[in-house]
């Protein structure tokens, strides 16, 4: 069996552009892979491009030899934007060896661990009373952990943020529903990467002890001692991981303790290959996966597969479309009506949880008429700054 094409689709997902790839062999069997490199699929597309020249005529089936040759087969090595276009690509070799040997994906790493995937949930309700009804909502829903967030600008382009001023009423409001619904609950928040060291060392410091269970992406993960230093100045649990694009850029959250929940995504941190390698090197430090999910039907069948497969798993991102409509809060969700359309066919969510499929392959089904043709949508997300005028994290 030799690849004969590769296919590079960005359709429109509903609020945001996806990457597509579609791997076809000279069997008929075809494989289907997706990029987590939200706001830069044309810089992606370009890598799969580059790649889909040396890979014509290679056989499918040797996933992590071809990995390591996408990976070394340039002088610049890693980095984000090649890892998602490698990412795209060896999920869809999985996804065709799934097929050609017929069983699913889960089944050529090792077998399932679970038949089940539980999920954790987002709370879309802004800090007010509404946010503990909400809560409580979701918890008698059966989630078994809920996060926060901070709510992107409602205008959709740029608006201020300041740190300062949301850790103040931010911490309140988390206090209030942490009393409101009891120590039995799970609960998290993601700040983005929008806070320093200083910042969120003092934003966890103005909650009691075992207020939140996880603290996501407090600050930016590229220097590991800032991590390091705020470890030392708080006791709240980390969920760190989203944004990284290799085994390399994990080492020193996985070696140092500066992650108790590796918030990995398969579509950037380069597919199966790495992802099964990063899972076992958390399972020696008794670390969970809690996969980060954003982009899409196929990020979700392939986390799926990726959870069923090891031991060491905490919770599946879920995206829920919002309950009520709220100002700068769109649909993310599997099930927008784009995603309905390209993807007939779904791993889909039962309550809070999804079952492990036994299809061959990921399990799903696209339609590739839906995805011809589409031109790409340019999309970009909004630009945060500080009251002097100065650009901050997004």
């Amino acid at each position: 069996m030799k690849i004969t094409d590769i296919k590079t689709y960005l359709p429109w997902g509903g609020t945001r552009p996806e990457t597509l790839v579609k791997v076809e062999t000279d069997e008929g069997v075809f494989g289907w892979g997706g990029s987590g490199m939200s706001t830069r699929e044309l810089a992606v597309e370009g890598v799969i491009n580059h790649y889909r020249r040396f890979l014509i005529g290679k056989d499918p089936m040797n996933a992590g030899a071809l990995w390591q040759e996408m990976y070394r087969s340039q002088y610049f090595e890693g980095g984000r934007v090649l890892t998602a276009a490698i990412s795209a690509i060896d999920i869809a070799l999985y996804d065709i060896k799934g097929k050609v040997l017929g069983v699913p994906v889960y089944e050529l790493l090792g077998g399932k661990h679970r038949d089940i995937v539980k999920g954790f949930v987002t709370s879309y309700v802004s800090y007010g009373p509404d946010l503990i009804d909400d809560v409580r909502s979701l918890i008698g829903q059966g989630w078994p952990a809920i996060r926060f967030g901070i709510p992107d600008p409602a205008d959709g382009i740029s608006e201020v943020f300041e740190p300062r001023e949301s850790i103040a009423y931010v911490s309140e409001w988390i206090i209030k529903v942490r009393e409101a619904v009891g120590s039995g609950p799970v609960l998290g928040i993601d700040y983005h990467h929008r806070l320093s060291v200083a910042e969120a060392a003092s934003f966890c410091q103005k909650m009691p002890s075992a207020t939140l269970d996880f603290i996501e992406e407090p600050i930016r993960d590229e220097t590991p001692d800032a991590y390091a230093t705020l470890r030392s100045m708080t006791d709240v649990p980390f969920a760190i991981g989203e944004e990284m694009s290799s085994k390399w850029q994990m080492l020193p959250y996985i070696e140092r303790g500066l992650t108790n929940f590796a918030r990995i995504d398969i579509c950037n941190i380069g597919g199966f290959t790495e992802a099964m390698k990063v899972a076992g090197w958390c399972e020696a430090h008794y670390i969970d996966l809690m996969p980060h999910n954003p982009v899409g039907p196929l990020c979700t069948a392939a986390s799926v597969h990726l959870l069923a497969a090891v031991p060491n798993s905490s919770w599946l991102e879920v995206r829920t479309p919002p309950s009520r409509s709220i100002p700068g809060i769109q649909d993310h969700s599997d099930s927008t009506p784009e995603r309905r359309v390209i993807f007939p066919k779904q791993i889909e969510l039962e309550g809070t949880y999804y079952t492990v499929p036994s299809d061959p392959g990921l399990g799903i089904e696209i339609d590739e008429s839906a995805l011809v043709g589409q031109e790409y949508r340019y999309w970009e997300a909004p630009r945060l700054y500080r009251e002097d005028g100065s650009y901050t994290n997004r």
